[in-house]
């Protein structure tokens, strides 16, 4: 059963990286202010993904699956592997890594860095109004906050925003970044700390943020940045959340 589980949140993973092929988001660069198109068919992976979280909340059928992998888990696997508390962080820090090499993304820093400060704002912020009203309690039983999964809401944010960076250079830059991201998710099954839905629906909740945070850009360094130049330093604070504490995270742009 929990075999299973693996190739079933690989095929999600797969599937939201293989769907960014198509994915029509149209950037407007600082210059030419163009209108920007959003293709609704984005949605669609996201959507899924959440709809299945969502729906497995109240879902017998999808409860009893979610047990029946517990059951597996508790019952194979002994040692823990805490990797995903670390892993869940790695495909967005790729994508500053990659710029530091002088392998070169779509945006310039500063608006890279509005781009995941805002994607991660949507994502913590609807990622923590869940947890505080559904209340589910964790398959480990060590609390009532596991739907949905935070880290695997941060990992497939910073793997859909490499994707988005490093598409144009390379689709394995994105490949590589959703592998990361549907790892986490595992891991979090694997270490007993959420449902499959949770899962599911953190993932969904993960790339939709920053699908929004591209979409919403252009707007949002418009308001910030009207007479600003690029080479002027700007400084943002960003909170952050790693599934037990709280947070603010400081960012200089130069």
């Amino acid at each position: 059963m929990f075999y299973k589980t693996i190739s079933l949140v690989f095929l999600f993973g797969f599937l939201s990286a293989n769907a960014q092929q198509n994915d029509s988001i149209t950037k407007i660069d600082s210059t030419s202010r163009k209108p920007l198109k959003f293709n609704y068919k984005q949605l669609i992976i996201p959507g899924v993904l959440i709809g299945y979280g969502v729906i497995g909340i109240e879902s017998d059928q999808l409860l009893s699956f979610n047990h029946q992998i517990k059951a597996e888990v508790t019952e194979d696997i002994d040692n823990k592997i805490t990797i995903d508390d670390f892993s869940q962080y790695a495909p967005a820090a790729s994508v500053y890594a990659l710029n530091a090499f002088g392998v070169k993304g779509k945006n310039n820093m500063r608006d890279r860095s509005v781009i995941f400060v805002t994607s991660y704002v949507i994502m913590a912020s609807t990622v923590l109004g869940l947890k505080s009203l559904v209340h589910e309690e964790r398959p480990d039983g060590s609390s009532n906050n596991s739907f949905p999964s935070g880290h695997t809401a941060t990992a497939f944010a910073g793997a859909e925003f490499l994707w988005q960076e490093y598409k144009d250079k390379s689709i394995w830059y994105g490949i590589a970044g959703y592998a990361v991201a549907t790892g986490t998710g595992l891991f979090r099954i694997y270490n007993n700390r959420h449902w499959l839905t949770d899962v599911a629906a953190g993932a969904g909740i993960g790339i939709l943020s920053t699908k929004l945070a591209y979409w919403m850009n252009p707007y949002i360094t418009k308001k910030l940045f009207k007479s600003s130049s690029e080479s002027k330093s700007t400084s943002m604070v960003m909170p952050f959340y790693n599934g037990q504490q709280y947070g603010l995270g400081f960012v200089k742009v130069f």
